[in-house]
């Protein structure tokens, strides 16, 4: 009996070892169970937490990037391109330059200027007879023409007449260059080119035809008055300019004199308009119609300021001075009108007049009088 109770109490003992081992083992699950489910749910609110930091960290970043592409961009400064010759004469020209004219100067802006080497080719085709080379050189050398006319208008040829002459100048410049003596040909053309242009002034510029040396001395006492007038900002008189240019007074005056041009009143305005100065001269034997519309107006407002005064006083004075009369009365006259002496009817007319001086009565009148 005493084995089977140790027997069995040995049996009690290992199962209750067994379910202590399995009670232990179960717990520790459930603990790894717990631990597990407690790191995934740290590890997911550290994650949360990192989103929420990196997008607080990106979010004023993402503002300052706004702001910064709120500005406006910088944009590249552009340089500008230099002007050709003939844009810069079409900018000084300005509105005096009609289409034909600023055509003209674009399309003369394509030729570029010649070598040496090329221009002493030309030369020497030019003299056997070449056409083409003959367009050349003059093509070659057309802004220089505009150059020169520029100096010369304003003295009654339109540019474009002065840029022609000055075109044949050039051509016969390039048909008698020689090319044997060593200098460059427009210091050659430049000559034939100012004759051109003031043989062109001295026969058309004026109803009196003027020899060229005159031309020429008209010419230079513009462009030193002109000079003159820049400097001190007025109208340069006669013998500054003489003394500028070391000539005489008379021979300054004389020139000026002479340098009026004459206008015809047939001639249009522009090319463009029929109108001539003929349409815009008034007729003297015509009453101008604004000259009676204003002295109806000054006769009224006269009439109104007389009204301002005593009868008497507006009496004397339309008698002094002949209003509604055929001619005005005397001091002695107009007393014996009103049975006054001549001293009496005098202070009335004086204390009338400034009576009418008073700013209350004049304001109106004084329009009239500028």
């Amino acid at each position: 009996m005493a084995k089977k109770t140790t027997k069995d109490s040995k049996k009690s003992k290992k199962t209750s070892t067994e379910v202590v081992k399995k009670a232990t083992k179960s717990a520790t699950k459930e603990q790894k169970k717990v631990e597990k489910n407690n790191t995934k749910k740290t590890s997911k609110v550290e994650k949360k937490s990192t989103k929420k930091v990196t997008a607080n960290k990106q979010k004023p970043v993402k503002k300052a990037v706004t702001k910064a592409t709120d500005k406006p961009e910088k944009k590249p400064v552009r340089k500008r391109k230099k002007k050709t010759k003939a844009e810069q004469v079409i900018q000084k020209i300005g509105n005096d330059a009609n289409r034909s004219l600023s055509k003209y100067l674009q399309e003369i802006s394509r030729f570029q200027p010649l070598d040496p080497e090329r221009e002493i080719e030309l030369a020497v085709r030019v003299k056997q007879g070449d056409r083409r080379a003959l367009k050349e050189l003059t093509e070659a050398n057309l802004r220089f023409v505009v150059s020169v006319a520029k100096d010369y208008q304003g003295q009654g040829l339109p540019l474009t007449d002065l840029i022609n002459e000055g075109n044949l100048g050039l051509i016969k410049a390039a048909e008698r260059f020689d090319e044997s003596r060593g200098f460059k040909f427009i210091s050659y053309a430049v000559w034939w080119i100012r004759q051109s242009v003031l043989q062109a002034l001295a026969e058309h510029s004026r109803i009196v035809r003027l020899p060229l040396n005159r031309v020429g001395t008209i010419s230079k006492i513009n462009k030193a008055s002109e000079r003159l007038e820049q400097e001190f900002e007025r109208a340069p008189r006669a013998d500054e300019i003489a003394h500028q240019l070391d000539m005489r007074i008379t021979e300054i005056n004389d020139a000026q004199r002479i340098a009026r041009r004459h206008h015809s009143l047939d001639t249009p305005f522009s090319d463009d308009e029929k109108n001539s100065l003929l349409d815009v001269i008034s007729d003297a034997n015509v009453d101008d119609p604004d000259k009676e519309l204003h002295m109806s107006s000054l006769e009224r407002e006269v009439r109104d300021s007389l009204d301002t005064l005593k009868e008497r006083e507006k009496d004397v004075i339309k008698m002094y001075f002949g209003i509604d009369r055929e001619y005005a009365l005397t001091l002695n006259e107009i007393g014996e009108e009103f049975g006054l002496t001549r001293e009496r009817v005098r202070q009335i007319k004086e204390k009338a007049i400034r009576r009418l001086r008073h700013r209350s009565r004049s304001r109106k009148l004084r329009t009239y009088l500028g």
